[in-house]
């Protein structure tokens, strides 16, 4: 299953387009200075446009402040980070899809890897009753709790050879912390075997980690917080890649 090759298409109308040398990047989410992901992903950004010789602009925008996709035009690229449950739901599914509709690179970390499997669902898919276990109360819950707590654990992750997320760490295999106690429901998991979006990453256990869009240039979610590498001085291969994915 690991070795099945995905075959991206390049566009001909981009051959010609001059990269960007400075990024406006959307950060949607509900901004905690205690929140550990918070304190890393401007550190994992820095070091990645540094890298890169970019110069890249980010803002925190609420998920309350998103009351529609015209918050959101003029970015780059839209990053759902970590601290869910969010104060607006909508707000923060209003920015997955808008990155999702619109070819905007798009990067979904723990709370954002459960939501953009959730807009996924219902938009996508048909499943207008997706569920967060966390949260709802009634439908499908596409998100449930794990079988066992991921609060400050890490482990190691197999990824897809010739997928965004292998190429930018350049391995078969990674070793990632996280942060969380929900994931993809068993229920849910089985029914992505045959959608553009691809299970991407699996633990030990075979359990679903990360995922990625193949029929968008960058539309990839984690359920581990790579960007934490950053707080201790090392890079985060992963936004260095939606970074570039930006530029472009």
């Amino acid at each position: 299953m690991l070795s099945e090759k995905i075959v991206r298409h390049k566009d001909p109308l981009m051959e010609n387009v001059t990269p960007k040398s400075a990024l406006r990047i959307a950060l949607v989410g509900d901004y905690n200075a205690e929140v550990l992901a918070h304190q890393a992903i401007p550190l994992a950004i820095d070091d990645a446009a540094a890298v890169l010789g970019l110069d890249a602009d980010y803002d925190w925008l609420m998920t309350q402040e998103i009351q529609s996709e015209d918050n959101l035009v003029g970015y780059d690229a839209i990053w759902l980070v970590p601290a869910s449950p969010y104060q607006s739901v909508e707000g923060a599914l209003t920015a997955i899809r808008y990155a999702r509709e619109n070819a905007i690179p798009f990067l979904g970390t723990c709370g954002g890897f459960q939501h953009a499997i959730i807009e996924y669902a219902r938009n996508v898919m048909g499943w207008e009753d997706a569920a967060h276990a966390e949260t709802d109360h009634e439908g499908r819950m596409v998100i449930a709790p794990l079988t066992c707590s991921l609060v400050e654990t890490s482990d190691t992750i197999e990824l897809r050879a010739n997928t965004l997320i292998h190429r930018s760490y350049g391995r078969d295999s990674i070793q990632e912390g996280y942060h969380c106690n929900y994931g993809i429901s068993p229920l849910f998991a089985a029914e992505l075997d045959n959608q553009p979006l691809r299970v991407t990453g699996w633990d030990d256990e075979g359990e679903i980690r990360a995922v990625e869009l193949t029929t968008h240039p960058f539309f990839v979610a984690t359920l581990f917080q790579h960007e934490r590498n950053a707080l201790a001085g090392r890079p985060a291969p992963l936004v260095q890649a939606f970074l570039h994915a930006a530029r472009q």
